[in-house]
């Protein structure tokens, strides 16, 4: 039977957003609402990190401290999976800390692509507004498969989230996967995948939450939840 576990890559140094995973919340870290948000699916779940005041937030079975400097959450995923702390699992989804209103569904519609796909993620429709907007990453794709991302496009695409399934044999392979011109420009981790064969299954999901990438998104995140 395969099993399956969430990896919550959360790193306190965004160029960005410094400190962003612990940015408050209605009071509460970000990084713990995306986390209690995961735990809903029964599904294990443990926080990556490289700083302790991040995993100070969580009870030492939850956390995997790995001081490496990594260049993405990916490369944070698959170098928890070499330290063999998770041997027990098949496959994993790796949600973004960055993602405070994640649900259910984004996390079970990447597993269920694992089943046809090594690599997995999911999209919703691009609101109008947002298009514009180099935060918000676009994806294009022909029907279950994508086949490109990035930020500058505009006018068309769908709206990728920050939510992807990987099978334990892809996500071992991608620290040793080239890194193209496109990844470094993009400053996407996903177009490794793409620029070097691999193929990466895409599930539509309804998504009426906020990414947080900026200070601003953080002020909009309270708009729509004021207590």
């Amino acid at each position: 039977m395969t099993s399956s576990a969430i990896l919550i890559p959360a790193r306190y140094g965004s160029t960005r957003f410094p400190g962003k995973p612990l940015v408050a919340l209605n009071n509460i870290p970000m990084i713990r609402r995306v986390f209690e948000r995961c735990r809903k699916t029964g599904l294990d779940t443990y926080v990556l990190t490289d700083d302790n005041r991040i995993a100070d937030k969580f009870e030492p079975h939850q956390v995997i401290i790995d001081k490496d400097d990594y260049d993405n959450g990916t490369e944070r995923c698959a170098g928890a999976v070499a330290m063999r702390t998770l041997d027990d699992y098949d496959q994993f989804v790796n949600v973004q800390g960055d993602m405070p209103d994640v649900t259910s569904e984004l996390i079970e519609k990447c597993i269920a692509s694992l089943s046809q796909y090594e690599v997995s993620t999911v999209y919703t429709t691009m609101p109008s507004k947002m298009q514009n907007d180099p935060n918000s990453v676009k994806m294009v794709r022909a029907g279950d498969q994508a086949l490109w991302f990035g930020r500058g496009m505009t006018g068309y695409g769908e709206w990728h989230l920050g939510v992807y399934g990987y099978r334990k044999q892809a996500l071992q392979a991608y620290p040793h996967l080239l890194v193209e011109a496109e990844e470094r420009i993009e400053k996407l981790e996903q177009l490794r995948w793409l620029k070097n064969g691999w193929q990466i299954g895409c599930k539509s999901v309804y998504f009426n939450g906020v990414e947080i990438n900026t200070p601003e998104d953080v002020e909009t995140w309270q708009q729509k939840n004021l207590q």
